[in-house]
């Protein structure tokens, strides 16, 4: 068939020809954009689930709808290596500019212009462009302090007051939120405890691996009591095949029944996995419907696809101490395990594994769904450990 009206997208965070199983999530922040802009309060929103889940594609569909609700937005990704200090500085300047385009009086963005100067030289961030055009005298006193967990809601008052003088609204919004370090994510949790506890128009909608909630807590105890925590997992096998038959059916092609169950035994109801198997099964496939045949013939193509790009760009991150520590977890099957047992596995006694289950923790490999128990981050990553390293050795 065509492949230029293939309707599959795999990659990461592109948007899925139908965005299927996720309404409940999207139903959730319409109401929060609602009533932060009906001025009443409600909780924000942290994201969180494994690799591939299409945690990202909602986040851009959220920036959507609150757009289409005349929100401002900033958006970030966070990054292991870069602090939330200049990641936010920047956006903040050009919402500030931004805000202050819009008709009315203008004396609240003009100190909110003030602090963000202050900011950037408490913390002594160096911003080159970033700046330009605040030739403004900083507000001394205010979110210069150089602590971030003290001036990050100051600044985020300031923010929140232009914003109310100006009769807007404004969603952050922040992918890979789990990378900010412990005081950073505690700097961000205090800042909208601030702003809701004076009921101004920020709301924060962030997404993360499942390490976040307990980094929050951990953070501050009063995190629950500030945001929700929608998990964003598989889909069912019947969401699955509507993933993927009615994108099709647009396109006057159709899915064999057996065809869909073989995708969803392979893929477990991963979307990224989904979008996968759909693209290459569409381009194989001679003409309509695709059949389990296919499937089995894109198989074939996936997996190599799969492991040269999507595993093997986290694979080849880790060091050797590292790779032995999944190796072993791979060995002990699908699922959750005990760290215990993966000691065992290698030969060790649990307390030597801390320094490197800290780091795999730390590079977004692998989480903890219950005290004591270790699990990947990556779907099907533990099939890929047993074929990236096939003889697992120890030592």
């Amino acid at each position: 068939m065509n492949p230029i009206k293939n309707p599959f997208s795999p990659g990461a965070g592109s948007p899925p020809p139908e965005l299927v199983g996720r309404d409940p999530v999207l139903e959730q922040a319409r109401i929060l954009l609602g009533r932060i802009r009906g001025k009443r309060s409600e909780k924000s929103m942290l994201l969180t689930g494994l690799r591939g889940v299409g945690k990202t594609v909602l986040l851009n569909e959220i920036e959507r709808v609150a757009r289409a609700e005349d929100y401002r937005i900033i958006s970030i990704e966070a990054h292991e290596d870069k602090a939330l200090g200049p990641l936010i500085a920047s956006h903040l300047r050009t919402l500030l500019f931004e805000v202050d385009r819009v008709a009315g009086a203008g004396e609240k963005v003009k100190r909110g212009l003030r602090v963000l100067r202050s900011f950037i030289s408490g913390l002594n961030i160096t911003l080159g462009d970033v700046t330009m055009g605040l030739d403004i005298d900083p507000e001394k006193g205010a979110a210069d302090s150089g602590d971030i967990e003290i001036d990050l809601p100051n600044l985020f008052v300031a923010v929140g007051e232009a914003a109310v003088e100006r009769g807007v609204a404004v969603a952050v919004l922040i992918d890979e939120i789990q990378y900010f370090s412990h005081k950073e994510l505690g700097a961000l949790i205090m800042a909208m405890h601030r702003v809701q506890q004076r009921q101004l128009p920020i709301l924060l909608i962030g997404a993360g691996l499942p390490i976040l909630p307990g980094l929050a807590g951990e953070s501050k105890s009063y995190a629950e009591r500030l945001f929700n925590f929608p998990n964003i997992g598989a889909l069912s096998e019947d969401d699955s095949a509507k993933a993927l038959r009615d994108p099709a059916q647009v396109a006057g092609v159709d899915f064999d029944d057996a065809a869909l169950k073989e995708i969803f035994r392979l893929t477990k109801g991963y979307p990224y996995f989904l979008q996968e198997w759909g693209y290459q099964a569409w381009n194989l496939a001679e003409s309509s419907p695709i059949t389990l045949q296919v499937v089995r013939k894109a198989t074939a193509m996936v997996i190599p696809r799969l492991d040269q790009n999507f595993f093997r760009v986290r694979f080849d991150r880790l060091t050797p101490s590292e790779k032995n520590f999944l190796r072993a977890m791979a060995d002990l099957g699908a699922g959750a395990h005990r760290t215990g047992d993966i000691a065992d596995k290698l030969g060790v006694k649990v307390t030597s594994l801390g320094p490197v289950r800290a780091k795999l923790i730390k590079k977004g490999m692998i989480y903890s769904p219950a005290h004591g128990d270790m699990d990947f981050t990556v779907p099907l990553f533990s099939e890929f450990m047993i074929r990236a390293i096939p003889e697992f050795s120890p030592n």
